[in-house]
């Protein structure tokens, strides 16, 4: 018999993947960012275009705002600063250290809806106009465009 799994599991799986693969469109946050330097990461092949390393904060920052919001600690967007995180220190271990923050924050997200009932999906997040079931799933199509935006910009940095 073929294993039934909770609609909150199957967010947090989608999640889950959207960070470790295997997604069916191509690679996975994690998997486009394997190989990628700290120079790389900080580079702006397109002049006009967010770097690697500002994406990945980037999306850090958005999966760490849902579980806030989950929590019913934030509903405002955060200020420009804080949605795209400033690069501190461009070297090997804070770009590992980004990296991980990357991951972290989208296995805390999962875990935090996997422990939600259901029913909870449906009901709109504490001072915005969605539902947890939205926004949810807005996190997972958001890491999916910013692996996509990576995987151009890894594209220019070789062809550079």
């Amino acid at each position: 018999m073929p294993t039934v799994w909770s609609q909150s599991e199957q967010i947090a799986r989608q999640i889950e993947r959207t960070i470790t693969g295997p997604m069916w469109h191509g690679p996975a946050l994690a998997d486009v960012l394997t190989g990628v330097t700290h120079q790389q990461a900080a580079a702006r092949p397109i002049a006009a275009a967010h770097s690697i390393w500002e994406i990945a904060l980037h999306a850090a920052t958005w999966a760490e705002i849902a579980r806030a919001r989950l929590d019913g600690r934030a509903t405002a967007d955060p200020p420009p600063d804080l949605d795209w995180p400033p690069i501190l220190d461009a070297d090997a271990p804070s770009w590992d250290d980004a990296v991980e923050r990357l991951r972290e924050s989208y296995r805390a997200l999962a875990t935090r809806v996997r422990q939600m009932d259901d029913a909870v999906l449906n009901v709109k997040v504490p001072g915005l106009e969605y539902t947890a079931w939205v926004m949810l799933h807005g996190v997972v199509e958001h890491g999916v465009y910013h692996a996509g935006q990576i995987a151009l910009l890894k594209k220019a940095i070789a062809s550079g």
